[in-house]
């Protein structure tokens, strides 16, 4: 992620993850100056091997953006205003227990493994509760996809797999995510995202840069 406009669009967990092997533990201490900015899907790594990730830019976004004020925020989509999407289609399961429904099909082009995006979404719990939404801070996420920026699901969910069709410009889609895919055993968000919970994103692809 370049050092600026994609530090300043990243959330506390997007940061944490890739300081910490545990989410939020390199955050605390600053999460009381933060403005109000809730976590992306950042993926969930630990050790040696998430040193090696987290380097150079993502450390930048690290410096840049850690907060974690707004996590314990968490309510219905509708309680704070958020569009939720809805299935114009079947769901579908995919070989990596990845579901998706369709709720528009965009007509723009495809990304591809590395391409730059900016994605809208909203995440939730199973029973409801929001833990972070692009649309309450009025921009999409930007970042690379298909490089483990974000969550496997989420790569997976845009790119496309066994049995999902990637995503067009455009388009707007429901994931649900299974634990192994989101934050696995680890949960996340000092403890609003539960271990071992199945996660549920409407995701809408803006712009491939």
């Amino acid at each position: 992620r370049p050092h600026t406009t994609r530090a300043r669009t990243m959330s506390a967990l997007s940061a944490s993850f890739c300081i910490a092997a545990s989410p939020v533990a390199s955050s605390s201490r600053r999460a009381a100056s933060s403005s109000r900015r809730a976590a992306a899907p950042a993926r969930a790594s630990a050790g040696s091997d998430e040193k090696k990730v987290c380097s150079g830019r993502r450390e930048a976004v690290a410096a840049a953006v850690l907060a974690t004020a707004a996590l314990s925020q968490a309510a219905p989509a509708l309680a704070r205003g958020l569009p939720e999407f809805e299935c114009t289609g079947e769901v579908t399961t995919g070989a990596s227990g990845l579901q998706f429904c369709e709720s528009v099909v965009g007509s723009g082009i495809t990304p591809s493994k590395g391409s730059l995006i900016k994605a809208h979404y909203t995440g939730r719990l199973l029973d409801g509760r929001v833990f972070d939404s692009s649309y309450s801070r009025g921009s999409p996420l930007t970042f690379k996809v298909g490089v483990r920026e974000v969550i496997a699901g989420w790569d997976e969910g845009i790119l496309g797999g066994e049995g999902v069709p990637p995503m067009k410009v455009g388009g707007k889609r429901v994931l649900t995510i299974p634990a192994n895919l989101a934050y696995g055993s680890r949960g996340a968000g000092g403890g609003l995202i539960p271990p071992d919970a199945t996660l549920k994103f409407d995701v809408e692809l803006v712009q491939v840069l």
